[in-house]
């Protein structure tokens, strides 16, 4: 996110706000394509900026281990069994780090919140979007 903040301010919007300018001084702003376009462009840019700034405040890096292992915290990998023997695998991670191809979910989604604090062994009742389903942990690890 540093990064990606970064390269809004020195890249982007430093290439953008000259553009601005000289689309500005072509003249009648209200039929000038290219000043619209410059000003919807910086206006995403800013609004851009806005949410990092605002996100990389609350951040905080969790760099150690629970004490417990064996509870469902942030960070765990989890695995789960279903009532068919069907067997996935999730991470718990930050609203900013979902990934449905990675298996990461978020920590405010409603099966994260269901499992935090459950223990190996436990069932958990979920509800879904096609409906609640119970499923089985079955394993929790924690990796760097």
């Amino acid at each position: 996110m540093k990064d990606e903040l970064a390269g809004l301010w020195s890249l982007r919007r430093k290439d953008v706000v000259p553009a601005l300018s000289a689309a500005a001084a072509e003249g009648d702003r209200s039929e000038n394509a290219e000043y619209i376009y410059r000003k919807k462009q910086l206006a995403e840019i800013d609004r851009k900026i806005r949410y990092f700034s605002k996100r990389l405040d609350e951040m905080k890096v969790v760099n150690q281990l629970p004490a417990n292992r064996d509870k469902i915290y942030f960070g765990a990998w989890v695995e789960l069994e279903d009532e068919q023997g069907i067997q996935q695998c999730y991470r718990i991670v930050g609203a900013d780090e979902t990934s449905a191809a990675k298996g990461h979910i978020s920590i405010d989604s409603p099966m994260a919140r269901a499992l935090l604090g459950r223990t190996l062994g436990d069932s958990v009742t979920l509800q879904l979007p096609t409906g609640s389903t119970t499923v089985e942990i079955i394993a929790v690890r924690y990796q760097p």
